[in-house]
């Protein structure tokens, strides 16, 4: 077959971006700021900005006005999350259903793919919070996304290489693959509330975050999250065995943030090492907690979601198909 268009090179293994490093420093202030202050109240805004952060900046100023739309976006879909969460059974249902749905909508329209590989696995983290701390964490989403975006106003435009264009599954295999992502989401679920787990989230989000319907990318992105997950977990678990003094934390938060975005656009998985790294250094600036408990369930949980991902988005169906041969 012949190109039909210029190849494009692919992505660094870890791209890595010093001017992006800056931009999510300036994202991340805020949080060191008070964070030196009120060492809890800072982290939490430094998970305000996470959503804006793991993503590459638009080229251009007139796009940049979508920011903001993500932190909503994702507030929304963690507090859909919440409210099912103190009913396990409805819990449960809706994540097959809304799975199935997204998957379905994907096959229609770009918009359904955001859908199946953003709100849908923050609907499925979501069911680690009450409503209550829920609303909080959406409220710090939503203005951490608007100061974010603000800030990304002030860099200049650019034109950004193309970046290489993930495979496109057809409409039949998207077909199939809407059933399995709603039988991922209500598995990880059903397990998480079976085993009355702490953070159903993590077991839940874990499973969907690395689903694709291409079996290379679930594959990829299922080592890559396992590696990602316990670097961070590690990193958070050893900062919080240490008595640090509070500027210590906000700093280190802060960086975090700041790697996140000056590696976005990277081709392995390794910006759930920032994230994981915040999100269990603001539990662990909690008073009581243990750092060593904290870093087990960590990435044990994650690995079952993982498990559940690998078991019913690769392995069954390479076994149908088999048989069907």
């Amino acid at each position: 077959m012949a190109d039909t268009g210029a190849s494009v090179a692919p992505a660094a293994p870890v791209s890595w971006r010093w001017a992006s490093f800056v931009r999510g420093a300036v994202y991340a202030l805020p949080a060191m700021v008070v964070g030196c202050v009120w060492p809890l109240l800072g982290i939490a805004l430094a998970v305000g900005v996470i959503p804006v952060a793991a993503l590459p900046l638009p080229a251009r100023r007139r796009r940049r006005g979508v920011l903001p739309l993500v932190g909503l976006l994702s507030a929304a879909s963690l507090l859909l999350g919440s409210l099912l969460s103190p009913h396990p059974a409805v819990a449960v249902a809706a994540m097959f259903v809304l799975g199935v749905g997204a998957g379905l909508w994907a096959r229609a329209a770009p918009t359904g793919r955001a859908a199946m590989t953003f709100c849908l696995p923050l609907i499925g983290i979501g069911l680690s919070f009450d409503p209550a701390p829920a609303a909080v964490a959406a409220a710090l989403i939503v203005g951490g996304s608007v100061y974010a975006g603000l800030v990304s106003l002030l860099w200049p435009q650019g034109e950004r290489p193309a970046a290489p264009a993930a495979p496109t599954p057809d409409r039949a295999r998207l077909l199939v693959y809407a059933f399995v992502l709603g039988a991922v989401g209500a598995t990880a679920a059903g397990l998480g509330f079976a085993l009355h787990l702490e953070h159903v989230g993590w077991v839940t989000g874990a499973a969907l975050l690395v689903m694709r319907p291409a079996r290379e990318q679930l594959l990829t992105r299922s080592v890559g999250r396992a590696i990602s997950v316990s670097i961070g977990a590690l990193a958070a678990a050893l900062l919080g065995s240490v008595p640090a003094p509070p500027a210590l934390t906000a700093l280190a938060a802060g960086v975090a943030v700041a790697a996140l975005a000056a590696s976005a656009g990277s081709r392995w998985y390794v910006a759930p090492a920032f994230t994981t790294f915040v999100v269990l250094t603001l539990i662990l600036a909690l008073p009581g907690e243990d750092p060593a408990r904290r870093l087990v369930e960590r990435v044990v949980e994650t690995g079952i979601g993982i498990g559940i991902a690998l078991v019913l988005g690769a392995l069954v169906p390479a076994v149908a198909g088999r048989r069907r041969a």
